[in-house]
C-alpha cells in the first residue's frame, strides 16, 4: 500500500514537468508574430461574416506580453478565409486526371484574426506543374513523333524506346499519339499538368 502511494506522489511531481518541457517545445514552434501570437475573445453573439470588436492578449509562452481592446475582425472561423488570406503547402505528387479534392494543410496569415485553430486542412484542386509544355509536346508528337521525342520529353522513356526502335509503330503509333496529347491523356511522367 505504501509503494503504490510512493508511485502516486512520484508520478504527480513528475507530470507538471513533462507538461513545462513539451509546452516549451511547443512555444517554440509557435508563430507569436502579428496575430498569430493573440488570442482572441470573439462576442458570443457574433456573426458569421459581421465585424465586430475583439480583445486580445499575447498566447501563453509567447515573449513581449501584448493586450490588445477593441480590434476589427470579422466573425469567422480560420478554416473559413478567402483564399489570399492563408496558404497552404503545395499540392503534389498528386494525379491531375482525377477529379477529386486533395486534402491539405493550410495556415492563416500571421496578420489575420480568426477564431479556431490557425492550421487546418483544407481541399483543394491538385493543379501542379513540373514544367512541360503542351505546345511543345505537339510539336515534337507531330515532327519526331516516329522516333518517340515526344515521349522521351515527358518522361516515358521506356514506350519512347519501344516507339523509337518500331519507327513510331510505322506511323499509327505516331497518330495515334498526336491525339492522345491532343486530348491531354498523356501527360508527363510524374502526373503533373501541361503549362
Amino acid at each position: 500500500m505504501l509503494h503504490k502511494i510512493l508511485f502516486l506522489i512520484c508520478l504527480a511531481s513528475f507530470i507538471p514537468t513533462i507538461g513545462s518541457i513539451s509546452g516549451t517545445k511547443d512555444v517554440k514552434s509557435k508563430n507569436c508574430d502579428g496575430s498569430a501570437g493573440l488570442t482572441c475573445t470573439f462576442p458570443g453573439d457574433c456573426r458569421i461574416g459581421d465585424t465586430v470588436k475583439v480583445n486580445c492578449t499575447s498566447r501563453k509562452g509567447c515573449p513581449n506580453p501584448v493586450s490588445r481592446n477593441n480590434v476589427e475582425a470579422v466573425c469567422r472561423f480560420c478554416w473559413q478565409l478567402l483564399p489570399g488570406d492563408y496558404d497552404c503547402e503545395p499540392a503534389t505528387n498528386c494525379s491531375t486526371s482525377s477529379t477529386k479534392l486533395l486534402v491539405t494543410k493550410c495556415s492563416a496569415h500571421s496578420s489575420v484574426i480568426c477564431m479556431g485553430q490557425r492550421n487546418f486542412y483544407k481541399r483543394i484542386p491538385c493543379n501542379w506543374s513540373s514544367g512541360y509544355s503542351w505546345t511543345k509536346t505537339m510539336i515534337l508528337s507531330v515532327v519526331l513523333g516516329g522516333f518517340g521525342a515526344d515521349r522521351f520529353y515527358l518522361g516515358l522513356w521506356k514506350s519512347a524506346i519501344g516507339k523509337l526502335f518500331s519507327f513510331g509503330g510505322l506511323g499509327v503509333w505516331t497518330l495515334v499519339d498526336v491525339v492522345l496529347i491532343a486530348v491531354g491523356y498523356i501527360k508527363p511522367y510524374d502526373g503533373s499538368m501541361y503549362i
